[in-house]
């Protein structure tokens, strides 16, 4: 279990973080910006929960747990041995959010549109955490030119993403409220 006794250490003023294992690095590192985008993302996620209840909010509530268990693991370098058993993200977590996309789309119609964020207000945060969890993926690629992350973790904020799309659609009266794409309509 984690304790924190002290919030602040000014151990950061300098530009520089540590992971887990003690290690300093750059607060503009690849895996520090990627684990800060799974942050805001979880923090979006928040806002979400604000307008959910039921098995939405059930679901929301574990992913962002997961979330912790991702920033967790990309903050925890690879190494040959440890003090202690690292957290880190799992096929099955990957699998859970396969099997809720899947049982959540067998509700909807398919799509003949493209999807504009918006809808209800629960829908409309999905939307933002959406894109703030394409971000972390897109960083989390970039960190692993440098550093080691896990397919399983990498797998895990793709289907993330998906997840909050299609949960996005359910929220929005099973996909009866989506504000559509319309093509040209402006011109």
């Amino acid at each position: 279990m984690v304790t924190l006794s002290k919030i602040y250490t000014r151990g950061g003023d300098k530009g520089q973080t540590s992971l887990s294992d003690g290690s300093r690095r750059p607060k503009t590192d690849p895996l520090i910006e990627a684990y800060g985008a799974v942050d805001e993302t979880n923090a979006a996620l928040g806002l979400v929960r604000l307008h959910t209840d039921g098995e939405a909010d059930e679901m929301l509530s574990r992913i962002q747990n997961d979330l912790f268990d991702l920033g967790a693991d990309l903050a925890t370098p690879h190494a040959e041995s440890y003090k202690w058993e690292p957290l880190r993200i799992v096929q099955s977590q990957v699998d859970r959010l396969e099997q809720e996309i899947d049982r959540m789309n067998e509700r909807l119609e398919p799509l003949k549109s493209f999807i504009l964020p918006g809808g209800t207000p629960a829908a409309t945060h999905l939307h933002l955490a959406r894109t703030l969890c394409r971000r972390a993926e897109r960083l989390m690629w970039r960190a692993a030119e440098d550093a080691e992350i896990s397919d399983a973790a990498l797998k895990y904020v793709n289907r993330l993403s998906d997840h909050l799309f299609v949960l996005g659609r359910i929220l929005n009266n099973d996909g009866k409220d989506d504000v559509l794409w319309t093509p040209g309509a402006n011109r």
